[in-house]
């Protein structure tokens, strides 16, 4: 993907193990790609939350020292990029809270389209925030709740709940896990051994060894303690259609993942596949953007008969370029992120397969670099549709009128772009591709919304109403 799009959160927990802060940093570790903001984890061991938390990557947020200070067997961690309020400490997660019926942390993964709705009638009613995002209004909804029995609490929180959410928290004695009934956002169980875990993705499971069982449900929490696993359903009497991030498949995902049931990988091939039946071209070599397009291009070559090459190298250490704010310095980070592999490029003919274009700037600068390297032609392929309408769902993209598909027509951008020819697959060739149609949110390429939201959809929504309340937040 182009041009700084942020990814969402990642989330893992587990349950039941006497070294549940060092698994919970390695499944942090192999989320890494779903947020680098900040990380954190909190622990309870027994008789007390233990938090660490901080900016930046997993690696840079742990060490030795952090892990023996978060004692316990079970933990709930999180990486995170900002779909809702700045980037900061505060905003960071799990969010830790001590109530009348105990203590509590929640990670969240998603985005609440009613969140300042729902801030407006806790703040009329007295509560305090100290964050400005959308998972905190969770905490004060179970706060305020007056049964009897927590699961109660979670029920009557849950309903009041709307847009995409997977959720983890940790009680004083249970690990729960909860999904959105449109099933927006990935949240797999495994077990390892006796422990059990929960994760975003099962690339998570993998690195701890733990074994795959199976999804949470759509509209599910599954709570987990001393008597093992069980379910509650709290949606059951309000169907809802699913409606799959299919940007999962298309970017976020590791590939070595199961996401929604499928192989990331094997799907993106498929997309692949869909793009050279869709925009055959004659070419000498096909080559990914890595590493989101390494797979479609696989997909592309297979199907073209066109060989595969790696024909651009990725600095994996060079800063996110969302961070400068200067457009020539990020055009300079471009540069070294990706550098062509001359020899291979010069005077062929290139197929170049992206997942996406959103801003197009980035894009622009990788072909004039293919093109400094002395390829013949450039022949540009998407992986998903074009991109012309904002995600209110836990992706933060652009605003609408920042999307170069929604203000350019496709010759415009080819030509923005640099390209000889540009082909994206077709969102029905896609949904033929991913085999299940009807199961997935299609909403930044098509605009059709499968929950309604109002005007107060932007990630800083809640910042602004906290300063018009006065409370300074930000």
């Amino acid at each position: 993907m182009d041009d700084n799009v942020k990814h969402y959160c990642g989330l893992f927990g587990i349950y039941g193990h006497r070294d549940a802060a060092r698994l919970a940093y390695l499944g942090l570790y192999s989320l890494q790609h779903r947020g680098e903001e900040a990380a954190g984890i909190v622990t309870y061991d027994g008789k007390t939350m233990h938090t660490h938390k901080a900016m930046g990557l997993v690696s840079e947020a742990f060490n030795e020292t952090t892990l023996r200070q978060l004692p316990g067997r079970i933990a709930v961690g999180h990486t995170r990029y900002s779909t809702t309020g700045s980037s900061t400490l505060k905003n960071s997660q799990p969010l830790v809270v001590t109530y009348a019926k105990g203590s509590i942390a929640v990670a969240h993964n998603g985005n609440l389209i009613n969140a300042f709705e729902l801030r407006q009638q806790l703040e009329a009613n007295g509560s305090i925030f100290q964050t400005t995002v959308d998972s905190e209004i969770i905490l004060h909804l179970l706060a305020r709740a007056t049964n009897k029995h927590f699961e109660d609490d979670l029920v009557e929180c849950l309903k009041l709940l709307k847009g995409a959410f997977s959720l983890l928290f940790v009680t004083e004695g249970s690990l729960i896990g909860c999904r959105d009934p449109n099933g927006f956002r990935p949240l797999c169980i495994g077990r390892l051994n006796k422990t059990y875990v929960l994760a975003s993705e099962t690339c998570a499971l993998d690195i701890i060894g733990a074994k795959f069982i199976r999804e949470v449900e759509p509209g599910e929490a599954v709570i987990i303690g001393p008597g093992g696993l069980r379910s509650l359903h709290p949606f059951k009497d309000q169907p809802q259609k699913l409606s799959h991030c299919m940007f999962e498949h298309v970017y976020f995902a590791r590939p070595d993942s199961i996401v929604f049931g499928q192989s990331v990988q094997e799907v993106r091939m498929k997309l692949g596949r869909q793009l050279a039946r869709e925009y055959p071209v004659e070419a000498d070599l096909v080559m990914p953007i890595p590493d989101s397009g390494n797979f479609a291009a696989l997909g592309y070559s297979l199907e073209s008969k066109i060989p595969f090459t790696l024909g651009m190298t990725r600095n994996h250490y060079v800063g996110r370029t969302f961070i400068q704010p200067a457009q020539e310095i990020r055009d300079l980070k471009v540069r070294v992120k990706f550098n062509p592999v001359r020899a291979l490029i010069k005077d062929k003919r290139l197929v170049i397969v992206d997942d996406s274009i959103v801003r197009g700037t980035t894009t622009r600068a990788r072909v004039k670099s293919l093109r400094e390297a002395g390829a013949k032609e450039i022949h540009l392929r998407v992986s998903c549709p074009p991109t012309k309408h904002s995600c209110f769902y836990g992706i933060d993209f652009p605003t609408k009128k920042e999307l170069i598909a929604n203000t350019m027509t496709l010759e415009e951008i080819r030509k923005f772009i640099g390209v000889d020819t540009l082909g994206y697959v077709s969102l029905e060739g896609m949904l033929q591709a991913i085999g299940k149609p009807g199961d997935y949110c299609t909403a930044c390429w098509s605009g059709v919304y499968p929950i309604p939201f109002g005007e107060e959809g932007d990630k800083f929504a809640l910042e602004r109403q906290a300063k018009h309340a006065g409370q300074g937040c930000g």
